[in-house]
């Protein structure tokens, strides 16, 4: 899971995939494409949004996105179009190129929708945000 500073979106979507996985079998970490926000927690918005849905997402740490991840991970879901271009650039293979997807193409195939951030806004937002990646990671856990 990829967005921009890793505090706001990627964790909240690393959050609920786990929910939904057997993370015994499934590894689900989330990272972002700058590294302002490197060791520290997510934003404390989306830590209540995950809280008022049950889940508990103080465990993260921000970590920014590298090419090692490539070899780790099977599939890379990205935010939004401009997190998608910043991964894309960093692949070294067409293999590499073809794990990153947005992760609203789960809900609306084809449509190129990005997850908005919520950072500057208010704690509405928040909830939007998490809503649509319930609805993305149900669609990825059931595939997985």
């Amino acid at each position: 899971m990829v967005c921009l500073g890793n505090i706001c979106r990627s964790p909240l979507a690393e959050g609920i995939l786990k929910s939904k996985v057997d993370t015994s079998k499934i590894e689900v970490r989330s990272a972002g494409t700058g590294g302002w926000h490197v060791g520290e927690l997510p934003d404390p918005r989306s830590i209540e949004v995950a809280q008022q849905h049950g889940l508990d997402i103080t465990d993260q740490r921000g970590k920014q996105f590298s090419t090692y991840d490539f070899e780790i991970y099977d599939h890379i879901f990205v935010m939004d179009t401009s997190n998608y271009r910043d991964v894309v650039k960093l692949a070294t293979s067409p293999s590499e190129k073809e794990k990153v997807q947005l992760i609203l193409d789960e809900i609306y195939p084809g449509e190129k929708r990005d997850v908005p951030d919520p950072y500057h806004g208010g704690d509405e937002g928040f909830e939007k945000v998490y809503q649509m990646l319930d609805a993305a990671c149900e669609k990825i856990a059931t595939r997985l």
